[in-house]
């Protein structure tokens, strides 16, 4: 007689997984709990053995369809966020104005839908040079990160949005952004001319305190 059949019942099902609607109950104390994203590999390590919380996900997220919270995709990971169209009811505890200036956004926009992308690819898609202050605006906000070097001369190194910036403004990817010509409508991009040359030194963006000035758009708001 092998030793499995000699193990008691007891025994064989000691590390059996919970039933899937206590496995949906934990991803969702867990999904209320954290305030970032969570991936399906966190949670399946805090988990019992043998749950399968994709699956748990799927039926929570069918559970939520049209209620006042959802269970969204936010790239990898997974986090409960208010229904789009009861946002206004939040507006006053969430409403954060963020000042970007008009080549942050440019920046922004070109990282989002060209990543990943070099400096060096970002001044020639916006005609103008990009100063350090910047990327570094929007490394701090971390809505950007630097991305892996590419394989050419100098093994420049590359920018990507990060799940903070695709959390922020809702969506599951990069490939949820709106067109380009949305973009443009909204005054996020600028149409210029193809440069004649490469920028000149001074040539391009300025610091935030030198980009205020009458007429420009600087306000970004959530």
């Amino acid at each position: 007689m092998s030793d499995e059949a000699q193990q008691p019942e007891a025994e064989k099902t000691l590390f059996e997984a919970p039933p899937m609607a206590e496995q949906e109950r934990m991803v969702e104390a867990i999904l209320f709990a954290t305030a970032e994203p969570v991936t399906v590999r966190e949670l399946e390590a805090r988990m019992p053995h043998g749950c399968d919380p994709a699956e748990a996900l799927a039926h929570l997220r069918k559970r939520y369809e049209g209620r006042g919270v959802r269970v969204v995709r936010v790239g990898d990971a997974w986090a409960v966020r208010t229904a789009p169209d009861l946002g206004f009811l939040m507006q006053k505890e969430t409403v954060e104005t963020r000042k970007l200036s008009r080549a942050a956004v440019e920046t922004l926009a070109i990282i989002a839908y060209h990543q990943p992308v070099t400096r060096a690819e970002i001044e020639e898609i916006r005609g103008v040079s990009v100063s350090r202050g910047t990327v570094d605006q929007l490394l701090e906000m971390e809505w950007i990160r630097f991305g892996r070097r590419k394989m050419t001369p100098g093994r420049p190194v590359t920018f990507v949005v990060t799940q903070d910036f695709l959390d922020h403004f809702g969506l599951e990817s990069a490939r949820d952004l709106p067109g380009l010509k949305e973009l443009r409508s909204a005054g996020l991009l600028e149409n210029r001319p193809p440069p004649g040359a490469m920028p000149q030194t001074g040539e391009g963006d300025v610091d935030a305190d030198e980009e205020t000035s009458e007429g420009q758009s600087e306000l970004f708001e959530d």
